[in-house]
């Protein structure tokens, strides 16, 4: 995903009684998705109607940070340690609040939790000029340890299960075949229709490596899986798995760092342990995937190159020339497009240096290719030996069509042979639906409250939510076309609402919010040798509860920490 553009989707800030009819209404389709939803309906568990309003939200379920981790060995918390909750934000002195606040400030300033302010025209093409401390929560989110340790279990598992998705190429396009469907002229001639123009340009791509027999013996994925704890259900669901440019390693490590300093800090105010913060070890577990990954490319003169956009506001990664001696470079999609050259021997090079590693920090949205320049360097890149992060196969893994593929009953067992893994993986699927599903829509059109509509899309901004849900769906069914294929609905997850202390340009403010768990992942193979595979840090997002959309670039979430409990 791009950076800063996750969503924090699928969340709502109440719910009315009739709304409390959804799972049983939507008994028979719940319950075959998910054993945990039936469960559930052979208990006659119905979400409690609830309102919530800026000031009737009860203080004892405010949110803490989640702390998040470096290896899974350095995030075990002792037995010893404090279990005392966060402290309730209502009594929480409003002169500390300021003292924390500017404190929180000074600290970001000098350990570079910053980015390019967006009002300073210059900072996205200059680095260092129009700097702004990155959006936060001023203190972390209380969240449980026991579904912190399985967000954390499951990390390597769905990074294996990305891997092998990737290979299957067949899988990969049969799937995502209706984003260009065939529209019947006359007799048995047709043509194809572009349904999704964007995702069709990569399964393009896709096809001709498949078509040229490419494979990548040397695969790096560097991944975030996202998920919400449902509040009434008590179940950490799913929302997504992004597979390109995981967004905040490196803002989201320092934040748990920042948080930490403050509870140490003001450890006799607040009464709270900084060790359940769990230490996040995010941005050097990319490092060092990325770096491995060069180290296995076999070519100390090649460098690592960043794919960018052309205003980039955010700086990654100095470790690898820190602490690995790898060159870097960074370049825009028309940059590789003017600049590259393809070898015979499938060498890329970039003005005159070979590039062993490519990691995309853009060329997620179609936005990022206003041109059929940077489409001949996507495929440019593609067709080379470099080490692809990710490659064509797994960003089409990653897509929204594929995690509703995965979902369907008996598709895990296609890519994984443990049961206990899958069984793992599947307890963290929300419901996801394809819009062929005729009972599934019907509902969402009734109650379009419970449904998310979901394109085919990395980055914020792009979600249906609500009643624009029931219109979108009813406008697909009166004009008949084949868009349908674009998109896929998805259970709405809802999530705990609590008061908490929001920063975003100097200014802190207190406001109801809700958050959501990224889990980040590393992958690293060549060919049959298994170099990496972990779960290396976690991203914690809190937004404002009266917004659907998440992304903190784009203005609607704060990065965040974990405090377990």
């Amino acid at each position: 995903m791009g950076i800063g553009n996750s969503s924090c989707s699928h969340t709502t800030t109440c719910l009315d009684a009739s709304n409390a009819l959804f799972l049983h209404k939507s008994k028979s389709n719940f319950s075959t998705f998910n054993p945990h939803f039936k469960f559930l309906f052979q208990t006659h568990y119905y979400p409690k109607p609830a309102k919530i309003t800026t000031t009737s939200r009860s203080s004892s379920s405010a949110l803490s940070p989640i702390k998040s981790g470096g290896r899974a060995e350095e995030m075990k918390t002792q037995e010893e340690k404090s279990t005392q909750p966060m402290s309730d934000l209502h009594k929480i002195d409003p002169e500390l609040i300021q003292r924390l606040a500017y404190d929180a400030l000074v600290w970001s300033s000098i350990h570079g939790l910053v980015v390019g302010d967006k009002s300073v025209p210059r900072s996205g093409k200059v680095p260092g000029v129009g700097l702004v401390h990155a959006p936060i929560a001023l203190l972390p989110l209380s969240f449980p340890e026991s579904h912190w340790k399985q967000a954390c279990e499951v990390s390597p598992i769905f990074n294996e299960l990305i891997d092998r998705v990737s290979l299957d190429g067949e899988f990969l396009q049969d799937s995502l075949s209706r984003v260009r469907v065939c529209v019947l002229l006359s007799g048995w001639n047709c043509r194809t229709k572009e349904v999704d123009a964007f995702t069709s340009r990569l399964m393009d791509i896709h096809s001709q490596m498949l078509e040229n027999g490419k494979r990548e013996e040397i695969r790096l994925g560097l991944h975030r899986s996202d998920y919400m704890l449902d509040e009434q259900t008590k179940l950490l669901l799913q929302i997504e798995i992004n597979t390109i440019s995981a967004s905040f390693p490196g803002l989201g490590s320092l934040v748990s760092e920042l948080h930490r300093s403050l509870l140490n800090q003001y450890k006799e105010q607040l009464g709270l342990d900084s060790r359940r913060i769990p230490r996040n070890a995010a941005v050097n577990g990319f490092a060092e995937a990325l770096a491995k990954a060069w180290e296995e490319y076999s070519n100390p003169r090649a460098v690592v190159m960043f794919v960018v956009q052309t205003e980039e506001r955010n700086i990654c990664f100095p470790q690898l020339c820190n602490t690995y001696d790898v060159t870097t470079i960074r370049k825009t999609l028309a940059e590789i497009d003017e600049q590259g050259v393809l070898q015979p021997d499938g060498t890329l090079l970039v003005g005159d240096q070979a590039i062993g590693v490519i990691y995309f920090r853009a060329g997620y949205a179609p936005t990022d290719y206003p041109s059929e320049s940077e489409w001949r360097a996507r495929l440019l890149m593609e067709q080379s030996s470099a080490v692809k992060c990710p490659s064509i196969s797994y960003h089409l893994a990653g897509t929204k069509k594929i995690q509703q593929e995965l979902a369907k009953p008996n598709v895990l067992e296609r890519f994984l042979e443990n049961k206990d893994d899958i069984a793992k993986i599947r307890k963290c699927f929300a419901g996801l639906w394809s819009l062929d599903d005729s009972d599934i829509v019907k509902d969402a059109i009734e109650r379009p409250e419970f449904y998310v509509m979901k394109p085919q899309r990395e980055g914020g901004g792009n979600n249906i939510y609500g009643d624009n849900v029931r219109k979108s769906l009813l406008r697909l069914q009166e004009e008949g076309t084949e868009e349908n294929a674009a998109y896929i609905l998805m259970q709405r997850i809802f999530p705990t609402i609590a008061p908490t202390y929001l920063m975003r340009d100097g200014i802190c403010h207190k406001d109801h919010a809700m958050s959501e768990l990224g889990i980040y992942g590393a992958y690293l193979r060549n060919k049959e040798n298994m170099i990496m595979n972990e779960q290396c840090g976690y991203l914690m997002r809190t937004k404002v509860s009266s917004s659907n959309e998440g992304g903190v670039a784009a203005g609607f979430a704060v990065l965040d920490s974990v405090y377990l409990n």
